[in-house]
């Protein structure tokens, strides 16, 4: 499309959750206290969306920590909604906040949540994750896994982005389920290759 052809100017923008993902998030238990429980269902989700075609191989979850009373789910839909912005940390804190109604989710009550993440977050969803007031993050794949399988570029991620994390509070895990977290990109990467998925 060129910009001398443009279509009237939008009043709105948005993403809306894949049919598939709304059934999965309805048939999961509303309670997941299991930190590994809580990664598998995510990297589960990361592996649907592949499979699905919606988005590239990652997925979220916003969760209290000490409850496991689940507060999000979402996975990436950059391909779904035509939208570069909407990545699975960027759709998953996009939606706690408009469920609990608040732009700080390390507001008081909201202080103890939790972002479970198939990866490590890329430059940009790095900056969300700061700004949403998360006070901790549990992450599978590590970034320089992300860019060797995959062939993604992760923007400028400072290396110190743990240290830069911790330092504004929010605590940081990482390793939970690599292995699974890897076989999901491997397995997208190979369908890139076989022609069966197209790269975000």
């Amino acid at each position: 499309m060129t910009t001398d052809a443009l279509p009237p100017h939008p009043d709105a923008f948005g993403v809306e959750l894949p049919v598939w993902l709304r059934e999965e998030i309805a048939a999961m238990p509303p309670r997941v206290p299991d930190a590994q429980e809580r990664m598998r269902f995510v990297l589960h989700l990361a592996a649907r969306s592949v499979e699905e075609g919606t988005g590239g191989p990652f997925a979220a979850m916003v969760l209290d920590r000490a409850t496991g009373r689940v507060v999000s789910v979402g996975t990436n839909l950059v391909t779904g909604s035509g939208l570069s912005a909407a990545h699975a940390e960027v759709v998953t804190l996009s939606l706690a906040q408009a469920r609990l109604g608040t732009h700080d989710l390390g507001a008081h009550g909201t202080e103890g949540l939790v972002l479970v993440i198939s990866a490590q977050p890329c430059a940009m969803c790095l900056g969300a994750v700061i700004w949403s007031g998360v006070r901790a993050v549990d992450i599978a794949a590590l970034g320089a896994d992300v860019e060797r399988i995959t062939g993604f570029d992760e923007g400028p991620v400072p290396a110190d982005w743990r240290e830069q994390l911790e330092g504004r509070g929010i605590a940081v895990t990482t390793g939970r389920c690599e292995t699974e977290a890897l076989a999901v990109l491997e397995d997208y990467r190979a369908r890139v290759d076989a022609g069966s998925s197209t790269l975000y």
